[in-house]
């Protein structure tokens, strides 16, 4: 799905419960602040006293239009219907971090993407707990910071890297196979910003070394899961899932080589839809536009 990025797209997320007149409402508003609508979604769970999701993308007729008197006169709106939402200008550019460990391909697979400017992002910065990527990092014009981690360190360490990140005020990070724990207080720095890639369709095979374990059962399904972090470790709020079909003849690392392709592409379709704001959480599950 490709969505206009110019100065006066914007876009329009919304979820509460669902009550007659909602449509109207922001239709009307819309039309009164002489906004097109380019494209809408919704998605209803229980039509009689359910859950009510909408993503709305519109362009502003005027071009001198303030996004900011925009969110505010929509307040009044959001709190008659008790909403969750949130108005996003589409070209304003989300600053995204990395975070890596010594794999490399779910980090080369977004890199690539973002030079190619298949995911509209700035990535003023990569952080790793090992120094192995280094060099293919700052080959694409990023800074790379190595922060170690041990038990003895760990607090110390996610403290630096919160202040990196605070520093070049990012907006989201992605953890393309960052294999650390991220602590309850590194979490709730960043609710709902924090993207993992698990090596596994998840529920299945959590925890460490997925493949070993998949290839004891004889399974015939290799999966990858794009989650959003939580304190409840590999169960937060599911983004995208993706598989690929094997069979008996595939050894541990053969299914390993088969996951890593999933994984790529599965995390690279999330941040790809986070950035486009095709996303609202609700609970510990997600509704993606």
């Amino acid at each position: 799905m490709k969505y206009n990025t110019n100065n006066t797209s914007v876009r329009l997320l919304i979820s509460c419960h669902d009550q007659p007149g909602i449509v109207s409402a922001v239709s009307t508003f819309l039309h009164q602040y002489k906004a097109n609508i380019v494209q809408s979604d919704q998605y209803s769970t229980d039509p009689s006293g359910g859950m009510f999701f909408m993503r709305i993308e519109f362009e502003m007729l005027d071009p001198e239009f303030d996004i900011k008197m925009i969110r505010t006169a929509f307040t009044e709106i959001g709190r008659s219907f008790d909403m969750d939402w949130r108005i996003e200008l589409a070209s304003r550019k989300k600053k995204m971090a990395i975070f890596v460990s010594k794999e490399d391909h779910c980090l080369l697979e977004l890199l690539w993407r973002w030079r190619a400017g298949e995911i509209d992002v700035d990535i003023p910065l990569v952080i790793s707990n090992h120094p192995d990527l280094k060099d293919q990092v700052e080959s694409y014009g990023i800074p790379f910071i190595h922060i170690p981690v041990t038990k003895a360190t760990k607090q110390q360490a996610e403290q630096e890297a919160i202040q990196k990140l605070h520093e070049h005020s990012i907006d989201f990070i992605v953890l393309a196979r960052y294999m650390q724990i991220l602590s309850p207080d590194f979490v709730g720095t960043f609710p709902k910003r924090i993207i993992n890639i698990h090596h596994s369709f998840l529920p299945a095979f959590i925890g460490a070394n997925p493949y070993a374990k998949a290839f004891e059962r004889g399974v015939k399904l290799i999966g990858a899961t794009a989650h959003y972090v939580t304190d409840d470790l590999d169960e937060g709020p599911i983004i995208e899932q993706d598989v690929l079909r094997v069979n008996h003849r595939y050894t541990t690392e053969k299914l390993r080589v088969a996951g890593r392709n999933v994984e790529r592409i599965a995390l690279a379709r999330a941040v790809a839809w986070h950035i486009n704001d095709q996303i609202i959480v609700h609970g510990n599950k997600t509704v993606v536009f």
